[in-house]
């Protein structure tokens, strides 16, 4: 995921980390009352069951925190999750699909839609889990673990498939497993993410649409001092495309986003532009990049340059939250843990989870972890939050009410006719 960016206003102060809210009575509406919740009873096996497994999670988490691995290289995470979940009587499928993805799999009695779930894995260069992995895998096995807990203690018909999902960090990891059908038969998919936000929100934004460019500008050596005449300059033609697109950043809507870094390989004449694109939907995103696109050809026309640009594979949707899914997670907060927002979150980032909302009934919400001022995704400051105690109990609550909503799917029909 993307960098958020982490505000400094108004803080609240909780053993020397901050929290966020920029509003903070705004993201917490009236709590209804308790007798709302659906099926209280089945809440309370669900939350008896993480309550068991706290210190296990714990450990889980801390674990696949103290061990950072790129996109496609999750290998210890992989081995450790599939550890994990074959432990507490889930089927396991080691390298599902992919080298280090995995699935586990439990069903109890005859028939029942299926209900899913996503654990990620990987983590940044060089500042390993800044954006938190560790504590969306230990989600993942929360809600799969008590989901079962739920199927078996209430004698309920049904399958939980929880995915381990690789590569969500510029990899889109669930785009190729979407592709290759990881997800068929699913009636729903679940997930959450950390975010800096109003202490004890969980927000249920959208997220911004991604599209990578890779733009190459191949020119002509030349002696800079002796015969600059002989060369073409692909570093001006990058330098130009780049003030061509931050020229038309004046005309873009204030929602999206246009970023990229300049890039040299082995002492060549040439230059790639690494460019990413952002647009609060699919359709918004893509008319964004046709009025990039000319920028890059602009420079190399003036340079004299050669140019290719090339949209690059996995590109990622905005989040359809389902209204249905985010209604009974929203009710289950305000009655039992916290409070609901639709500021914070992941709102200005991108995530391969987009694709998946696209596809079938998905929910993805934001939960608030405290973090330093400055200290959003993506920086070392939110890596050293993901392991704090205070970000593992606000991952549990979360993981509570997801764990509900999926109980829910499986087991009302006419909630399920909504979703």
């Amino acid at each position: 995921m993307c960098q958020l960016h982490s505000s400094d206003a108004t803080i609240l102060k909780s053993n020397n980390k901050v929290w966020h809210p920029e509003d903070k009575a705004k993201a917490i509406p009236s709590r209804p009352n308790s007798s709302d919740i659906y099926r209280p009873d089945i809440l309370q096996t669900i939350e008896a069951k993480i309550a068991e497994l706290d210190k296990e999670l714990r450990e889980l988490s801390l674990d696949i925190h103290a061990h950072p691995e790129l996109g496609y290289e999750e290998y210890h995470a992989h081995d450790v999750y599939t550890t994990f979940m074959e432990k507490h009587g889930f089927e396991v499928t080691k390298n599902f699909h992919l080298p280090t993805a995995w699935k586990a799999t439990f069903s109890h009695g005859v028939g029942g839609r299926t209900i899913g779930v996503n654990s990620e894995m990987d983590a940044l260069k060089g500042i390993g889990h800044a954006c938190g992995h560790n504590l969306i895998g230990m989600s993942g096995v929360a809600v799969a673990c008590s989901i079962k807990a739920a199927l078996e203690h209430h004698n309920i018909s049904g399958k939980v498939v929880l995915l381990g999902t690789p590569a969500e960090e510029g990899g889109s990891g669930k785009i190729k497993l979407l592709e290759k059908g990881a997800y068929e038969g699913m009636a729903a998919c679940l997930m959450c993410h950390p975010a800096p936000g109003p202490k004890g929100s969980v927000s249920l934004t959208s997220c911004l649409a991604l599209q990578r460019i890779t733009v190459e500008y191949r020119g002509h050596t030349a002696h800079a001092a002796l015969s600059p005449w002989e060369g073409k300059n692909a570093l001006d033609a990058a330098v130009l495309g780049y003030n061509n697109i931050s020229a038309l950043r004046q005309q873009l809507r204030p929602t999206h986003r246009v970023h990229g870094i300049f890039e040299g390989k082995d002492w060549a004449p040439n230059s790639t532009h690494s460019c990413y694109v952002r647009g609060p939907t699919l359709a918004e995103m893509q008319e964004t990049v046709k009025r990039v696109t000319p920028c890059f050809h602009a420079a190399a026309l003036a340079t004299g340059c050669e140019v290719t640009v090339k949209e690059e594979w996995g590109s990622t949707f905005d989040l359809r939250q389902n209204e249905a899914l985010g209604g009974e997670v929203a009710n289950i907060i305000l009655n039992k843990y916290g409070a609901i927002d639709y500021e914070w979150g992941i709102k200005s980032a991108s995530t391969d989870f987009g694709n998946v909302t696209y596809a079938l009934p998905s929910l993805h919400p934001g939960f608030a972890i405290p973090t330093i001022v400055d200290g959003g995704n993506h920086t070392p400051g939110f890596e050293q939050s993901a392991a704090t105690i205070e970000s593992h109990y606000a991952c549990l609550d979360v993981s509570k009410a997801l764990a509900a909503t999926g109980v829910r799917v499986l087991i009302d029909d006419a909630f399920f006719a909504n979703v």
